[in-house]
């Protein structure tokens, strides 16, 4: 169905890129890059990636397979300069950064510390959500995969779809993931072994680069006036996933059963389960797995939402796989489930 070219092959995205692949014989993967272990083989750096063994990581550079579609698992500068270069060469790019997701230049640049010198190319870009934006990825050239902790939240939101409009625009959020989705790829002392064992922390409080990114994309998809967004991430000692807590106000107390609102929204959506009580969410039910969990409990005009998913797969790779899926018109689950 596709080529695939994974740049950026070598880190923790890359490898559950390179996993979820080997899982489904439709798309290849015929390109892949690492600076550090350029030279290598698949199965000399991943033995537990059946295929294809013997591809050899390159050095990364910005000449890729004619025709193959390009996934940018690289750090942010590189994706700003990246990214329109495959884009004008022809190919259709998925990219795993955030440089591509925010439309408020001053904002993107605040929380990503850097200058984006390719902001123009910021409206061609397909917010990643399927569930949200399937439509729109079906034709896209240019995806923006979503950030792990804003997935977590942004959906759920997204699913009690009418009672939206009667939100109070400030959200809470407090979550909790795995080292690997709180800056693990790099060599970070305080994600080491040593560091998150028997420990929990907090991080990044009211400065975290997914904040303005739910604000974002819940102010667009639910007419709330600007919402606040107080987000505080924490530090879990386990590898992957990710679980939040989400407190909503309404304007009055709805009278609607809203997990039958959930369920009813998500009815057709292969990758969201609704849970009865939100005591029912557990990281182990996500781990390795491209599934959202999500429940809730309401008192009063007051509602906690809690959701789950697995930072590597449903917020980040598994989530790509998705979106390739629909760019390239195969069935949407290829590779993420049985």
């Amino acid at each position: 169905m596709a080529e695939i070219s994974i740049l950026g092959a070598g880190g923790l995205t890359g490898k559950e890129l390179l996993l979820l692949f080997s899982r489904q014989k439709e798309h290849e993967v015929v390109h892949i890059t690492s600076d550090k272990l350029a030279g290598k083989t698949i199965s000399e750096v991943f033995p537990e990636v059946s295929f294809p063994k013997n591809l050899v990581f390159k050095k990364h550079e910005d000449i890729v397979p004619l025709k193959s579609l390009v996934v940018l698992a690289v750090p942010n500068e590189v994706s700003v300069e990246s990214a329109p270069k495959f884009l004008d060469a022809g190919h259709k790019v998925i990219d795993l950064s955030g440089v591509y997701r925010l439309h408020n230049q001053e904002i993107l640049e605040k929380y990503y510390k850097l200058k984006h010198t390719r902001f123009n190319y910021i409206n061609r870009a397909v917010f990643g959500i399927p569930e949200i934006f399937r439509d729109q990825l079906k034709n896209a050239d240019f995806v923006s995969n979503p950030g792990c902790f804003s997935t977590s939240v942004i959906l759920p939101i997204f699913l009690l779809g009418q009672l939206r409009k009667n939100l109070r625009p400030r959200i809470i959020v407090d979550s909790k993931s795995g080292v690997s989705g709180a800056g693990g790829r790099t060599e970070d002392s305080g994600y080491s072994y040593t560091s998150v064992y028997e420990n929990f922390r907090a991080y990044k409080i009211l400065s975290h680069q997914h904040e303005p990114e739910i604000r974002e994309y819940v102010y667009s998809k639910s007419g709330l006036s600007d919402p606040e967004v107080i987000f505080t991430p924490h530090l879990l000692p386990v590898y992957r996933g990710i679980l939040s807590t989400i407190v909503l106000e309404f304007d009055s107390e709805p009278e609607q059963d809203l997990i039958s609102i959930l369920e009813n929204s998500s009815l057709n959506e292969p990758f969201i389960r609704i849970l009865k009580t939100p005591e029912e969410i557990e990281l182990k039910k996500v781990q390795h797995t491209n599934f959202l969990d999500i429940s809730l409990r309401k008192r009063g005009n007051t509602l906690v939402v809690v959701s789950a998913l697995d930072n590597l797969v449903k917020g980040a790779a598994g989530q790509a796989l998705q979106n390739i899926n629909l760019m390239t018109g195969a069935k949407e689950t290829l590779g993420l489930l049985p």
